[in-house]
């Protein structure tokens, strides 16, 4: 990654022209792999080229961290150093949709600009509570479930951990 980005700060485009904005997109967690990023890593290079940086966490929003907030959550990384986050309610949060989470202007010229903004309709009501509920049991700030979502998140580790095992013993 960063033989990539010193070789498109310092070249740029093909014809020389220096490249404006520099995005690097990653995963949290690499699904197929069952990796983590290496957010520290990345961060510091996207501080060092001065780039701008995505962050996937659909495979690990409400998984992984000690809150369930995913790989930031995970790995001690801020979230400030993350430029644009994304994620989906479909897995952890057991509804539709998804939510992109960054600065307002960024968040306002992907709204202007993104067919899928444009032309999608909005969440039903009832998926919207879905995922505000499930939010409020991984975070514990629903009274009526006590630490149930910490509790989750701590079986889904074990379980994670336990098949892991049983594979690499085979």
């Amino acid at each position: 990654l960063e033989a990539i980005l010193a070789r498109a700060t310092e070249q740029g485009q093909p014809d020389g022209t220096p490249w404006r904005k520099i995005i690097i997109i990653v995963e949290g967690i690499y699904s197929m792999e069952g990796q983590f990023c290496r957010l520290r890593e990345v961060v510091a290079l996207k501080k060092k080229y001065r780039a701008y940086l995505y962050l996937d966490e659909a495979h690990s929003v409400g998984a992984v961290g000690p809150r369930g907030r995913g790989v930031t959550d995970h790995l001690g990384v801020p979230t400030a150093d993350v430029d644009m986050m994304m994620g989906t309610f479909t897995k952890s949060f057991g509804s539709v949709g998804g939510y992109i989470a960054g600065s307002r202007d960024m968040v306002e010229a992907l709204r202007r600009h993104s067919a899928g903004s444009l032309y999608a309709p909005a969440m039903s009501p009832p998926a919207v509570q879905q995922a505000l509920s499930a939010l409020r049991v991984i975070m514990g700030s629903d009274p009526s479930t006590g630490d149930l979502g910490q509790r989750k998140i701590n079986q889904l580790r074990e379980n994670s951990n336990m098949f892991r095992k049983g594979l690499l013993a085979m």
